[in-house]
């Protein structure tokens, strides 16, 4: 296990910023702390009150890389307008749950903690929506209330493609961090002509100043990504997306999942951000036709 935070006051920083925005957030929603065997796991839960608990199906998002519940709220509250929604926070990513990760086996590890999480706060029919690595851990978990998963640019299909540009954005970020260019790091994120949101910079800038970046997870076992064809998957990614673009995904989800590509025109790899109400429509039709 390896702890994120480059100090305990570092560890504080990321926590304020995280409880301060869900403080903000105007949508009504609970949070929790569950115990898991990765450690606290903390989760936000909102729009219970869309439909009967029991016949409602619930949609858990898994943010990827860098991204926790309260960095993700423009896909969480698209989500919940429309049905019970809860957002986890992974542990060994920057957030409110536990600070170390996994070592060895990262993903396969991932997908026994989100097992735990599910059989917790979702015991009826379930969707999980996982964007970049929390796509690669809900491939990566099986559980019998799983009726499907939206897996937004997701990892654990193949390996990410890092080009020259995404580096030398990322390595003055890393060594030196600065709001201007945090968002220029994200503007290799986003599609054409978008702008990163003021917050999502303060995040990014906050978090390279306080945490040490883990790296992009293996695709997972065959073994593993052949059993995650029991449920409908739906594979997503943006049309300008740096790191899975269309051409880099469409063979391993065709040979892995039997599934075609969507993409998602002038996105990015943060679709999720971009265009939250893309992932609420694949989410739909998922839960009314078993296909999207």
């Amino acid at each position: 296990m390896t702890a994120i935070y480059r100090s305990a006051a570092a560890h504080r920083d990321v926590e304020r910023w995280c409880t301060d925005r869900l403080a903000r957030w105007p949508v009504s929603h609970r949070t929790m702390a569950l115990t898991t065997c990765a450690g606290r796991t903390h989760v936000v839960a909102a729009g219970e009150e869309a439909g009967p608990q029991q016949l409602t199906p619930r949609v858990v998002v898994v943010p990827g890389t860098n991204f926790n519940a309260a960095a993700s709220l423009p896909l969480v509250t698209a989500l919940a307008a429309r049905w019970p929604t809860y957002a986890v926070d992974v542990p060994g990513q920057p957030g409110l749950s536990s600070a170390e990760r996994p070592g060895q086996h990262r993903l396969v590890r991932y997908g026994q903690w989100l097992q735990e999480v599910l059989d917790e706060i979702s015991p009826g029919p379930t969707v999980v929506v996982g964007h970049s690595l929390g796509g690669g851990i809900a491939l990566a978990c099986d559980v019998p209330q799983l009726i499907g998963r939206v897996l937004a640019s997701p990892a654990g299909l193949t390996r990410l493609k890092v080009t020259g540009r995404v580096l030398a954005a990322t390595l003055p970020w890393l060594a030196r961090p600065t709001e201007a260019r945090s968002a220029t790091l994200l503007r290799q994120m986003h599609g054409p002509d978008r702008q990163p949101s003021a917050e999502l910079v303060t995040w990014m800038n906050l978090l390279a100043r306080s945490c040490r970046s883990s790296l992009a997870p293996a695709p997972l076992p065959d073994v593993i990504l052949a059993r995650s064809r029991r449920v409908t998957n739906v594979v997503a990614t943006g049309e300008h997306d740096v790191f899975l673009p269309p051409s880099r995904l469409t063979s391993p989800a065709s040979r892995h999942l039997g599934v075609v590509v969507d993409t998602v025109p002038d996105a990015g790899h943060l679709v999720v951000e971009e265009h939250p109400e893309t992932i609420v429509t694949m989410v739909a039709a998922l839960i009314g036709t078993g296909r999207a």
